[in-house]
């Protein structure tokens, strides 16, 4: 292979109209570092050609006959984890817009796009998906007997991604990441606890570590990113739990995007059996992204008015994004019977099944946060301790369920060998 066509992009246009696609092929023609490398009138067909031809970059339309861009998207990207998917429609609701980002698509383009913002939307994709390719092909480096704490043996399975996640701030998210995350760490599931708070994230506080790395030296390394680098930059809290923590100053966010932290989520997955992410409370992109791998939203409320209507607005959303609702464990935290309002009671109004309830000790656990060391490890008595522990065994069963699940599936959609 000629160091051009290394070099190349390699695009995939799908749209169920001829002439589109024509117009697309033609477009694209002209940039010498282009290469069309199927066009496809269906997302059928569009899935079977880009698991052939393995592109860099897809043109999906959102409306087709068969099944819909968003769904093509998905089966794709479960195929070809590095390609980049640009959506297009005529229509630019954001419904449109968040259904596509859950989907993993990296943009979404108005029709008719111009050329120029289409052209330099593929090649700016295009080097994520060069990274991306050169990740996954890229075999990761063997792990020896004494080899640090977190790295993954060869035989250790994907870790699962526990995401804690408030539209509202101060309802407990950090405190009970933090908790769980040192509860979920043994030897024999070593886990990491990411601060996804990027502006204003507490966790190294919360746990007493001096940030010494951040995420900013993970993304600033992602082309050499390997065990050695992340064993460097994670911070080794003095139970072992390792923690990649927030940009040491607010304006250090924007330094870090949504693929990055994608990549990074993904990375360390293959190395730690669990991977506990903790939130900023607004929906962005790069919450949108934690979203995109995330095995279990743990989704916290507090017994209040505005933290109820603050997560109404939530699962409303996640509805609209699509995102699984056996996938989703409802807490509510400080809980205080004299606040008039039960757990039962929320989760009447907000018709979903509280799974865990954490009660109120405000003295207790802001002690706990001033010191630095979290309430499951000063007090396992404490009633909020118990319920912290509560909400663990909770957490992996759901896991488990699904895991079990799963396996179910695959084995009914397993074909029969003998079968009429």
């Amino acid at each position: 292979m000629t160091e051009v066509a290394e070099a190349s992009i390699r695009v995939l246009i799908v749209d169920d109209f001829a002439e589109t696609r024509e117009n697309f092929r033609k477009l694209l023609q002209f940039e010498s570092d282009i290469v069309v490398v199927g066009a496809a009138r269906s997302g059928q067909e569009a899935i079977e050609i880009a698991s052939e031809t393995k592109p860099d970059v897809v043109l999906m339309d959102i409306n087709m006959e068969d099944m819909d861009g968003i769904t093509a998207t998905e089966s794709i990207l479960r195929e070809v984890p590095f390609t980049q998917v640009i959506i297009l429609s005529v229509q630019s609701e954001q419904d449109y817009m968040r259904r596509a980002m859950m989907a993993g698509a990296r943009d979404f383009m108005v029709k008719p796009p111009s050329s120029e913002e289409l052209i330099a939307t593929i090649r700016r994709l295009s080097a994520f998906a060069h990274e991306k390719r050169e990740e996954f092909e890229r075999p990761l480096a063997p792990v020896s007997t004494d080899a640090p704490p977190g790295s993954a043996p060869s035989h250790r399975p994907t870790g699962k991604v526990l995401t804690f996640y408030s539209p509202k701030g101060g309802v407990g998210c950090t405190t009970i990441a933090t908790n769980i995350a040192l509860g979920l760490d043994t030897e024999e599931t070593p886990t990491v606890l990411v601060d996804g708070n990027l502006q204003f994230g507490d966790v190294s506080v919360f746990l007493n570590l001096q940030s010494k790395y951040s995420i900013n030296d993970l993304t600033s390394r992602m082309d050499e990113m390997d065990p050695e680098i992340l064993e460097d930059v994670l911070l080794l809290h003095e139970n072992g739990l390792r923690v990649l923590a927030a940009p040491p100053r607010p304006e250090m966010a924007d330094e870090v995007n949504a693929d990055q932290i994608r990549t990074i989520i993904q990375f360390l997955r293959q190395h730690f059996a669990y991977v506990v992410v903790d939130t900023a409370s607004t929906m962005d992109d790069t919450t949108l992204a934690i979203l995109d791998t995330t095995d279990l939203l743990i989704a916290i409320c507090t017994p209040d008015i505005p933290a109820i209507k603050d997560a109404r607005h939530l699962f409303d959303l996640l509805h609209i994004l699509e995102f699984p609702t056996q996938n989703v464990c409802f807490v509510v935290n400080k809980m205080d019977r004299k606040g008039g309002i039960s757990a039962e009671a929320v989760g009447e109004n907000l018709k979903r099944e509280v799974e865990a309830v954490i009660p109120a000790d405000e003295r207790t656990v802001t002690a706990s946060i001033n010191k630095g060391i979290p309430l499951i490890v000063s007090d396992r008595s404490s009633p909020q301790s118990r319920a912290l522990m509560q909400l663990m065994g909770t957490i992996k069963q759901r896991l488990a369920d699904a895991e079990d699940q799963k396996e179910e599936e695959e084995v009914k959609e397993r074909p029969r060998l003998l079968g009429r």
